[in-house]
């Protein structure tokens, strides 16, 4: 791998994918690089890390084991190219994240970097060469733990990187400036990442559905439509303290009761629209007693949706509501966004390649939409994107207990392998990328 690092480790990528089936192989490295974790009993892997630093030697190693060239960029993606039949052709690229949430699955992410390099193997080992180039990337910042950003890596290739990305800082006070030349990149060298839109042909992931959708329907993998756009919200709530036991209840100004309406408003808004969901997973009572009316409520509000018309409606409907039972209660309400996605539409050309694949398994295509964010979402910027959904145990992500099978994972990886056998390039030209709105 072409970086200032030292040099990988010669016992890494022990796993052969030639001694057992692609599933099951597939399964043994996930099961290998989930040893690169902060924590001991449980996969903690944030970006910039010793974790990261040692999950990307070992990625990099299984990529030069599947007959790519590879480096590290500036963003600290690693980065296996498997050239093409010709050259100056196109590129491919697949891929997914490496890094984690605290106290992860094994899955969420890993799952596409490795499935992609065990089909750019199986490609290599059958002494293939496509009509476009392949690049296999693993992102190291898709979950945006550690700094107060998301996506440096694909934004970077889109060149999205916003100017003051680079000065944001961690908890301990570690610019992702500093944190990336301690990783031994170049953080001047970020800009210089953005890719010639004219070279990149598209941009194809596998990746865990995180929903019940594929197991509902009892299909190992499905087409994504979209990858839904989000809203977040911070709102608050000020009411009037007082005594619990002296205040009548009719003269009360209860912020947290009006909060809690709000909440309620908030899920009959996402029940009556089967294109949205709505989740309150924060709520605070700053300064709070046993028996003190609250004076003061702050709660979150993430707003989801493929469709951003419908995402925008439901956010008008509730500052609406909000108002109203503010107004009725007595109390004040606010709100602060603090993260506003647009939805992100995958290319047709993409979803047909996936869906012919699928039935040429001999299995019934099935489409859906993506509820979580992916680095789809800033590559859209760059190319066309798609994405292949692996149905994972109850749909149960970010969590150790997060799973998927061998068989479906044997499944995905074989699709990934027909669909780069199969993909027409000019199916993914600009002009066959019109599509409906959303």
């Amino acid at each position: 791998m072409q970086h200032d690092r030292p040099p990988i480790d010669p016992s890494l990528g022990q796993t052969s994918l030639g001694q057992m089936s692609l599933g099951t192989a597939v399964m043994a490295r996930l099961d290998d690089l989930a040893r690169f974790s902060a924590d001991a009993d449980g996969l903690t892997r944030l970006y910039l890390t010793p974790a990261h630093a040692g999950a990307a030697r070992q990625v990099a190693a299984w990529m030069e084991e599947a007959g790519m060239s590879t480096r590290l960029d500036a963003a600290a993606t690693v980065v296996g190219r498997y050239e093409a039949a010709t050259p100056s052709a196109p590129t491919l690229l697949l891929g997914s994240h490496i890094d984690t949430v605290r106290h992860a699955g094994r899955y969420d992410g890993n799952l596409g970097v490795v499935t992609a390099i065990a089909a750019v193997k199986v490609l290599h080992e059958a002494g293939e060469r496509l009509p476009f180039a392949v690049e296999v990337l693993a992102f190291g910042d898709e979950e945006g733990v550690r700094f107060p950003v998301t996506l440096t890596g694909s934004r970077a290739l889109a060149g999205l990187v916003r100017p003051d990305a680079l000065a944001c800082c961690d908890r301990d006070g570690v610019s992702l400036a500093q944190a990336l030349r301690d990783f031994g990149c170049d953080p001047d060298g970020v800009s210089g990442l953005a890719r010639d839109p004219a070279a990149v042909l598209g941009y194809l992931e596998v990746h865990i559905e995180q929903g019940p959708v594929l197991e509902e329907a009892e299909l190992p993998v499905g087409i994504v439509t979209a990858i839904a756009g989000a809203s977040r919200l911070v709102v608050t709530v000020e009411g009037r303290a007082g005594h619990a036991g002296t205040v009548p209840m009719g003269l009360r100004h209860d912020a947290l009761a009006a909060a809690a309406e709000m909440v309620l408003a908030i899920e009959a808004e996402a029940k009556a629209n089967p294109d949205l969901v709505a989740t309150v997973g924060q709520i605070e009572v700053p300064r709070g007693a046993v028996n003190v009316i609250p004076a003061l409520t702050r709660f979150s509000l993430d707003l989801r949706s493929p469709s951003d018309a419908v995402r925008h409606a439901a956010l008008a409907h509730l500052h609406a509501a909000f108002d109203a039972i503010a107004e009725r209660r007595g109390v004040r309400v606010s709100a602060q966004g603090s993260y506003d996605e647009p939805a992100v539409a995958c290319a047709p050309g993409l979803m047909d390649a996936v869906a012919d694949g699928i039935s040429r398994l001999g299995l019934r295509p099935l489409s859906l939409a993506s509820g979580a964010g992916h680095d789809g979402l800033a590559l859209a910027g760059l190319c066309p994107i798609g994405m292949i959904f692996v149905r994972c145990a109850g749909g149960l992500s970010h969590s150790p207990a997060e799973s998927v099978t061998a068989a479906d994972v044997d499944v995905a990886t074989r699709l990934l392998v027909d669909v780069l056998r199969h993909l027409r390039p000019e199916s993914l030209r600009p002009e066959s990328l019109a599509r409906p709105s959303l």
